[in-house]
């Protein structure tokens, strides 16, 4: 499966990351992973899936889909509703993912300037109190709704429902070969992490394995208990 992760260095800021580490090891196992092209008849009811719930979503949903779009107009005219950003799709290809815009219109410029608070490890950012989420922005973050465009990418094949999240390209290019395994499958909208209660506290290799372990157990039973694990994340308001 290549060369596991060791969660050096990381044990002081993500404290008990090497005992889950540990955990997360045993249930990958050391067997090579793989992708789902050979299991054709998972791989074709997943689609199925994938398509028929996004159109209950965008359909059911189409007049919150219109108070979101005004709420972010009304707060930042200034701004576009949609935040529209270039992610690392299966197998490297990369493609335009969609948002509800949450954050102010020159986020993308201000990043340098807050690089040094980054609150992770790894080739990713955050910070919990970002000074540029907007405040229509901070609601929608904390119930999940800036990630229901979504669906529009999941239709058009780019994401699954279930998957670990798109990467920006930049952190892609500093992805060691084990890292890469997670462009094994689909991006998705939501993964283990997601419904993690805790996932504030998790370290980006443990991230990574937690997307790998996905990759190893993936399957309809599975995918549907990450779903309804999903919706109680989004009623309880544990986004960030």
């Amino acid at each position: 499966m290549g060369e596991a992760t060791t969660y050096k260095g990381t044990e002081a800021v993500f404290p008990g990351a090497a005992a889950r580490a540990a955990r997360l090891h045993a249930e990958l196992g050391d067997e090579p992973l793989q992708g789902i092209e050979s299991r054709s008849v998972y791989r074709v009811l997943k689609r199925v899936f994938d398509v028929c719930l996004s159109v209950c979503v965008l359909v059911l949903l189409s007049w919150l889909f219109v108070v979101v779009a005004l709420a972010i107009k009304i707060d930042d005219p200034k701004g576009p509703i949609l935040f529209i950003q270039e992610r690392v799709g299966k197998d490297g290809k990369a493609f335009r993912m969609l948002k509800f815009r949450s954050m102010c219109n020159d986020a993308e410029m201000r990043l340098v300037e807050l690089q040094h608070l980054n609150e992770k490890d790894g080739p990713v950012f955050k910070i919990a109190d970002d000074p540029r989420i907007t405040r229509v922005g901070r609601i929608i973050r904390k119930i999940s709704l800036d990630e229901m465009p979504q669906f529009l990418n999941v239709l058009a094949g780019d994401m699954s429902v279930v998957g670990p999240r798109p990467a920006l390209p930049n952190e892609v290019r500093q992805y060691t070969d084990y890292q890469r395994q997670r462009l094994l499958v689909q991006p998705g909208i939501t993964c283990y992490w997601q419904t993690r209660l805790n996932r504030d506290t998790i370290g980006f290799d443990e991230w990574v394995d937690l997307d790998l372990l996905y990759i190893r157990k993936c399957g309809l039973w599975t995918d549907f208990k990450l779903i309804v694990q999903t919706v109680g994340v989004v009623l309880t308001a544990q986004g960030s």
